[in-house]
């Protein structure tokens, strides 16, 4: 990322009260941007964006993407340069006991602020945050290429490969019109392997699961303990979009399209491995269990391939699978010995913006 670039740019995070959002509306604020954020009340108790006050560090509006026309509204009140579109449904699990809301998020809340975008002057960027798991899930133990086939058997991810194909035809139909020699909007999709950090305290998400066992002394239930997923740290991603965006802002097209930022192979790591880690690193005797339950299934295998982001944006990430999980077990440690979220959150912004001004400086 420039921080140069940021420094007093509009920018919308639509779901910013979200785990992902908090983090990239912090960021996006010790970069110096004007930041509007526009979500739904904070979706999990404890939850990160009340923890460290971030509706009174940035503007804030409580609001549905549902809502079309209190959509189009804050646009045309804030007229933002650059849009993070990440409100969503975003839990599996909930998507199959509730795919009405699913959809209806997913799905035509992106119609909606892509509609609204198309009717408020001064866009210029949008980056819409998908999900890794948009693509048909063939149980491949080799990464998806950006390249592949959409789909989905749950209502989460199908409606997320709903949302690239939405995403696709806006930027064909309305935002590839040339205006003054170029597009008015350039539009990219980000695909983003499991996020994980400090401050997600989500329902049926795995580290959200163990901290809040391991809290109260008692053992986690763990299911799909042999499913393999993309770790990394939620700095990484957000690190890339903020790349990406940089990128559409340079008015050249070829960056409006699809990316995903995912984590080397070797962060890909089953479960059981994770929980593990997890358990040694907290200490106390922490325990798990297998959860014998029956759940609606979900993949066992999922990679991306990253190929496209590290050579075309310069992007890698740049915590290990090790670090990533030593961050993340730190924040909490910290936070339930009684330190302060926002100071923790903090703290970990500055180092990793450390980290990331160091590998610019060696790329040269």
């Amino acid at each position: 990322m420039k921080p140069r670039f940021w420094k007093g740019k509009r920018v919308l995070v639509t779901g910013h009260s979200g785990f992902k959002g908090t983090w990239l509306s912090m960021l996006l604020r010790e970069l110096g941007a004007d930041v509007m954020g526009y979500s739904l009340l904070p979706p999990s108790s404890p939850c990160l964006s009340d923890l460290i006050g971030l509706h009174s560090l940035i503007t804030s509006i409580q609001g549905d993407v549902c809502d079309y026309q209190r959509l189009k509204s804050a646009l045309e009140k804030f007229r933002p340069q650059i849009v993070f579109h990440m409100a969503a449904q975003a839990l599996v699990q909930r998507s199959y006991q509730d795919p009405l809301t699913t959809y209806a998020t997913n799905v035509m809340g992106t119609v909606n602020l892509l509609e609204a975008v198309r009717h408020v002057d001064g866009v210029r960027a949008i980056v819409n945050v998908t999900s890794d798991k948009c693509y048909e899930n063939r149980e491949l133990a080799r990464g998806y290429r950006e390249s592949e086939r959409l789909g989905g058997l749950d209502p989460y991810s199908s409606s997320k490969a709903c949302a690239e194909i939405i995403t696709s035809a806006f930027r064909d139909s309305f935002f590839n019109s040339a205006k003054n020699g170029y597009p008015r909007v350039h539009l990219a999709s980000a695909r983003a392997g499991n996020v994980i950090g400090g401050g997600d305290w989500a329902a049926d998400r795995l580290i959200p699961d163990i901290i809040r066992a391991f809290s109260k002394n008692e053992p986690v239930k763990i299911r799909s303990p042999k499913a393999i997923r993309p770790w990394q740290h939620v700095l990484e991603p957000i690190n890339g979009y903020l790349e990406l965006a940089e990128k559409l802002w340079s008015a050249d097209s070829i960056y409006a399209a699809a990316w995903n930022f995912g984590p080397a192979s070797g962060a890909a790591k089953p479960v059981e491995w994770i929980t593990r880690y997890v358990a040694e690193s907290w200490g106390n005797g922490a325990k798990w269990e297998v959860d014998g339950t029956e759940r609606h299934r979900e993949s066992l295998h999922l990679k991306l391939n990253t190929a496209k982001s590290r050579s075309r944006l310069g992007w890698s990430t740049l915590l290990n699978i090790r670090q990533t999980l030593n961050w993340t077990v730190s924040w909490y440690k910290r936070f339930y010995s009684g330190e302060d979220a926002g100071a923790i959150t903090l703290e970990q912004l500055h180092t990793f913006m450390k980290l990331d001004s160091k590998k610019v400086r060696a790329i040269g």
